[in-house]
């Protein structure tokens, strides 16, 4: 896997990361309503063109839920700004991807797509893994307060719970 941040992005607990995730038997489903409805909430509200939930697996990060980037069903892990968001267990922002060292060589920022903004809030299991996030993207820069980094965090909670009672 090419790895385009230029620094490390596997954690130290990787295979146990991997193996909870696959617990939820979430991978490869086909889309559900609840999550399609989570996701263009989270687009509206937070009003982006895109928003998502995704799930960062082996070497790809594959979306449960798609607003907005539809066709697209999976990225490389290597690529996909996901692959930060999980390392950490608070939303990882990026107000202007432009302004971001490690995103310089990243082709979703200096490419065609033109990804200036991003946030993600990880998803966490009770085990303690963060096996995916829910995310925002957008095409131009913008400004995110603690209060909407909280509120995305919530609605990641909300997706957990969700996960949760679908593997029960």
């Amino acid at each position: 896997m090419v790895n385009t941040f230029g620094k490390p992005i596997i954690p130290s607990n990787d295979s146990d990361r991997l193996q909870n995730l696959e617990s939820y038997n979430i991978l490869d489903t086909d889309a559900e309503n609840v999550f399609d409805n989570i996701a263009e909430i989270a687009r509206k509200y937070f009003d982006v063109p895109i928003a998502l939930v995704a799930l960062v697996d082996r070497e790809r990060v594959w979306f449960k839920a798609n607003k907005g980037m539809e066709s697209t069903r999976q990225v490389s892990r290597g690529v996909s700004l996901c692959s930060l968001a999980v390392l950490d267990d608070n939303p990882t922002v990026f107000e202007n991807a432009l302004e971001e060292p490690c995103l310089l060589a990243n082709p979703l920022v200096t490419g065609k797509f033109g990804l200036r903004f991003y946030a993600g809030a990880p998803l966490r299991t009770p085990e303690g893994f963060n096996i995916g996030t829910v995310c925002i993207v957008d095409k131009s820069p913008r400004d995110f307060s603690q209060e909407q980094r909280e509120d995305l965090k919530r609605i990641s909670n909300i997706v957990m719970d969700v996960l949760i009672e679908k593997k029960n």
